[in-house]
């Protein structure tokens, strides 16, 4: 068995995340993220940092955009009329949503600006173009199954 971060190896990782020194989100009060490695299933700058570790190593990473949720595209805003949403959702600023393409893809959108009639939807993800600061310990480690490669994630 390996002792260290390989391809289809089941990782349990805990980590906190941090923008500019502000912590956004950590497993540090709740369970590891379990996944598969080399699978795609985190981001890539996260994934490539992880080769080679041992369990109980600790790191901490910065990972550029291009490596993480992409660059910020002023191009992928939007603007919607009102009257196309159910009157059930809520259309403030700061708000959410999942939409269906005309392909029947699902996107996510950020109400970002709306006035009387229309919102301005922002289709990035909301921490594109943003500079990510992990701090990462490796848990535990060990082989996936073959089921658990079938299915594409850890049982």
């Amino acid at each position: 068995m390996a002792d260290s971060v390989q391809d289809h190896m089941v990782v349990k990782l805990d980590y906190t995340l941090m923008i500019e020194g502000e912590i956004m989100e950590s497993t540090a009060d709740g369970e590891p993220i379990e996944f598969i490695q080399g699978t795609g299933q985190i981001i890539p700058g996260l994934e490539d940092a992880l080769y080679g570790m041992k369990v109980g190593e600790k790191k901490t990473i910065e990972i550029q955009p291009e490596k993480a949720y992409g660059i910020y595209d002023p191009d992928s805003q939007e603007a919607a009329k009102k009257d196309e949403f159910s009157e059930e959702i809520p259309l403030d600023v700061g708000t959410f949503l999942d939409l269906r393409d005309d392909e029947g893809e699902v996107l996510s959108a950020q109400i970002i600006a709306a006035d009387e009639d229309t919102v301005t939807l922002d289709f990035n993800h909301p921490l594109a173009g943003k500079v990510l600061t992990f701090e990462i310990t490796i848990s535990a480690l060990r082989p996936a199954t073959p089921e658990e490669l079938d299915h594409g994630h850890a049982h």
